[in-house]
């Protein structure tokens, strides 16, 4: 039975990796579903929107558009990270058992597209995902930092694979580049994190980006640490 219960209007580190440690992103195609897969889910009323809009065809060729930003999100996406055999997202849950739908749906989703594609069966996580309630708003900074730079701090280079050196390009399947102001995207609340950072003089990406690579290199150095090593 899961230990944690999650209250709406709290943050929480989720987590998992593949089972046996297997790779759960093998391509860019891959990378990309899951991505897609965490916009696309996050809906608490995805499936009435879609039946509404299913009956709506049926009586007018101009049915509207079904988005998923027109629908109300189970959860907040505040930060994400993508590596080849794990993931880590912190989320804000805004409506009751939100987080549990959403991973929900999430695994068993690109479960399903990965099997299908690679012609395999069977469970591709390692059993249900993992969450860590963040109880203070410290926590929360330095968790993003952990979370954005994640790719960097388990040493991976621009392909995804381990590599001895610190200089790696920049790594696309997160929300850093979000949070450094060198991409729009629009899948993360980053004000969440960022607003903390405002400052008249700096911009608030430039200060945060300070704070960003400061804690890296600690978190990188000491990742043993058993408080942010959590997968």
């Amino acid at each position: 039975m899961r230990k944690t219960v999650f209250a709406n209007e709290e943050y929480y580190h989720i987590y998992n990796r593949g089972v046996d440690k297997r790779e759960v992103f093998l391509d860019e195609e891959d990378f990309l579903r899951f991505l897609k897969n965490l916009r696309e889910f996050n809906s608490k009323l995805i499936r009435e929107a879609r039946e509404v809009r299913s009956k709506f065809s049926e009586l007018s060729s101009g049915a509207p558009e079904l988005s998923s930003e027109n629908l109300e999100p189970l959860v907040e996406i505040v930060a994400y990270c993508l590596n080849p055999n794990h993931y880590h997202l912190i989320l804000k849950q805004n409506f009751e058992k939100g987080i549990e739908k959403f991973m929900h749906k999430l695994s068993t989703g690109y479960t399903n597209y990965f099997n299908k594609k690679y012609n395999r069966s069977g469970s591709l996580f390692q059993g249900r995902f993992k969450a860590i309630h963040i109880d203070s708003n410290e926590y929360l900074l330095h968790l993003s930092v952990y979370v954005n730079k994640n790719h960097f701090i388990h040493n991976y280079n621009s392909n995804g694979r381990s590599a001895s050196t610190s200089l790696q390009a920049e790594w696309r399947y997160c929300s850093a580049l979000d949070y450094l102001g060198k991409r729009n995207g629009k899948l993360c609340k980053k004000e969440i994190i960022l607003d903390q950072f405002a400052s008249k003089s700096e911009l608030s990406s430039e200060k945060y980006a300070q704070f960003l690579n400061a804690n890296a290199d600690y978190f990188r150095d000491k990742k043993e640490l058993e408080r942010y090593l959590l997968e």
